[in-house]
């Protein structure tokens, strides 16, 4: 590892909040400045020396939310300010970028994360190709230029679903314990947060049982008799997770896979953020890291299996390292499905009670371009107050079309 590898020398985040909840009025720089400033007031750095922003957003539709949120912040106005688009990789994407940047020597000090305000995104529609046509809304992306090789995402649940042989009593078990664990962590997230808008931890998380599980609608579902994975059929229309869904019809027959809705992380706004710097420069500020960025992947796998991004980038950056799985201290991954989750754990031999110890997306909400970066910032923040010197920790997503983020920090 160089010596020059770029150290952390703070991170927060506001809280997750539901979409059209306490965030509803805020525009993507309205949850995001606050986070900045806090981050650099808490880290003891003064705006002047930020050298660049590196924001990740998936729903703004054009213009910049970094240079939106820099300004805001009050960084300088010369601050370089880069926006990142990679959907729900784009909060840990940028981390990664401005990682970059120090290390080519682009910037001194930089910030990176994701911000989310996906109760503001704008209304998307379709330009008419000739006159008289009216525009096509539209909510959802293409994420791959075929569509036969761009499934709806609950659809791309349930296929993972079946060809693992993950059931829905295993996914919904999988969803409770997220919610359970970011109850009892709650306390403990307390010193990362900025409370906004009169929210001071995510608003999520509830106590869940077993019976109230099984009475959740059913998202979607995959006939596990088809030929094959690739043959796998869902057997509704696209339905989203936040929408109203089709009566769970399971009939106990073990015939078919089922994705609740209690299994996929609802909509959410939010924002996190990751101070970086040299070591030299972090010298010259008179702070004392505490943690190291110790390298990431960016990475893709068939867009077909956009549950599995994650575990490819996990593996790359591992490789990367030299290391195994089992040797981390702990594993933040982003839940968008209890299933990826499950599938993820079970393919890397991880302990259970080292990922997501204060629960993941599934008990929090899922900001998309934000996503990522909370997750790093829980990571982050687990380690510097639990991980002994020397430790390691893997952040993880993956998104639409099979693109996967993975990062790996140290504990100094």
């Amino acid at each position: 590892m160089a010596a020059d590898a770029p150290v952390i020398l703070g991170w927060a985040r506001s809280p997750v909040a539901p979409r059209d909840g306490a965030f509803a009025a805020l525009e993507p720089h309205g949850i995001g400045a606050p986070v900045v400033r806090a981050l650099l007031a808490r880290a003891g750095v003064p705006a002047a020396a930020v050298d660049a922003l590196v924001a990740g957003n998936a729903l703004g539709a054009g213009g910049n939310p970094a240079r939106m949120v820099a300004l805001a912040a009050g960084l300088p106005d010369a601050c370089a300010a880069l926006s990142v688009d990679t959907q729900c990789c784009a909060g840990l994407d940028a981390v990664a970028l401005a990682a970059g940047l120090l290390a080519s020597g682009g910037a001194r000090v930089a910030i990176a994360g994701g911000v989310e305000a996906w109760s503001r995104a704008p209304i998307r529609q379709h330009r008419p190709r000739r006159a008289g046509e009216p525009p096509r809304a539209y909510d959802r992306p293409a994420f791959a230029p075929d569509p036969a090789r761009d499934p709806d995402l609950l659809r791309a649940a349930a296929r993972l679903a079946a060809a693992a042989g993950i059931e829905r009593t295993a996914q919904d078990a999988f969803a409770i314990e997220s919610h359970a664990r970011a109850l009892a962590w709650r306390g403990r997230m307390a010193d990362e947060i900025v409370p906004l808008a009169g929210l001071a931890h995510d608003r999520y998380a509830r106590a869940l049982t077993p019976a109230q599980a099984a009475r959740m609608p059913l998202a979607t579902r995959t006939d596990r008799r088809a030929p094959g994975p690739g043959s796998a059929i869902a057997t509704d229309a696209h339905v989203d997770a936040d929408a109203d869904a089709p009566p769970d019809d399971t009939d106990g027959s073990g015939a078919a896979t089922a994705v609740s809705r209690l299994a996929v992380a609802p909509r959410a706004d939010g924002a996190a953020f990751v101070l970086l710097a040299t070591p030299d420069a972090a010298r010259a500020l008179g702070a004392v890291p505490r943690l190291r960025w110790r390298g990431a992947a960016s990475t893709g796998c068939a867009p077909e299996w956009p549950m599995r991004a994650a575990l490819a980038a996990s593996r790359a950056v591992l490789l990367r390292a030299g290391l195994e799985a089992p040797a981390l201290w702990g594993v933040e991954l982003h839940e968008a499905f209890a299933v990826q989750a499950l599938d993820f754990r079970a393919a890397l031999g991880l302990d259970p009670a080292r990922m997501n110890r204060g629960g993941g997306g599934l008990g929090r909400g899922h900001p998309i371009g934000a996503s990522g970066a909370v997750s790093l910032v829980r990571l982050l923040a687990d380690m510097d107050r639990e991980a002994p010197g020397g430790a390691l920790g893997l952040a993880a997503i993956a998104g639409a079309g099979g693109i996967g983020a993975a990062a790996l920090v140290e504990r100094l």
